[in-house]
């Protein structure tokens, strides 16, 4: 059947996913599995590439497939990366849904929070990433609207990032990050799969443009088993 390379794929990236294929190994060859699964080798081939195109996968020459470690994410602490760039390194196994998209007017414990100047109009939006059919991260934001003018929910859907830098042609700068491990909240546990964890790890930004105008301020909160948060350091 034209199909059976899905079928093919699903078992492997279920094997992977609960660990009978382990992270770093080396998958088994072509011929090996064409034997195993009693199919051609342009079916595995088929297989693999989507495997491959997933992010369960990586393809070394000379030495065919090592399995990469899918329950942890490198999310880079120092760097401005969206979740798309993220995702796009995961295939499909990631998703992001809109759950709340408004115009708000910064009030004093907003402005307090954020860093916007008091009655200032933002957009604030609330999305969900799904990793492997999980809701793990809840992105809390607020978007200056005088600065990032015309956004709207299929934006926000797809990447906000993207679309200040090639809709409006602006320039991503800088960000002040801090981290910290909390209880979670009652949104929290209403977002996110949080069954057993009794922590989200929380990554709030300020993040400005090339001008030096903030534009956005963003809460992150993590389920913190699914993400390995990474940065790069030199002594000087």
């Amino acid at each position: 059947m034209n199909n059976k390379f899905i079928r093919i794929y699903e078992d492997i990236a279920e094997r992977i996913r609960n660990g009978e294929i382990e992270a770093g190994t080396l998958l088994q060859s072509e011929l090996e599995l064409s034997e195993r699964y009693q199919t051609s080798r342009e079916t595995i081939r088929k297989a693999l590439k989507m495997l491959y195109e997933e992010g369960y996968i990586q393809k070394i020459q000379g030495k065919g497939s090592i399995v990469l470690d899918i329950r942890k994410i490198d999310f880079p602490v120092s760097g401005l990366v969206s979740f798309k760039e993220l995702a796009q390194k995961m295939g499909h196994r990631a998703q992001t849904v809109v759950k709340l998209f408004r115009e708000q007017a910064v009030d004093q414990a907003l402005s307090q929070k954020t860093g916007f100047a008091q009655q200032q109009q933002v957009w604030q939006i609330n999305r969900v990433r799904k990793v492997d059919g999980e809701q793990v991260i809840l992105d809390k934001d607020y978007i200056s609207q005088r600065l990032i003018p015309g956004l709207d929910e299929d934006i926000c859907q797809d990447s906000i990032y993207e679309y200040i830098e090639q809709g409006l042609g602006l320039s991503i700068s800088y960000a002040k990050k801090e981290i910290l491990v909390e209880e979670p909240t009652a949104e929290d546990r209403e977002l996110l799969d949080l069954e057993g964890f009794h922590n989200v790890v929380v990554v709030r930004s300020q993040v400005y443009l090339e001008d030096t105008s903030q534009f956005q301020y963003t809460e992150s909160r993590h389920r913190p088993d699914k993400f390995i948060f990474v940065d790069f350091a030199r002594r000087k």
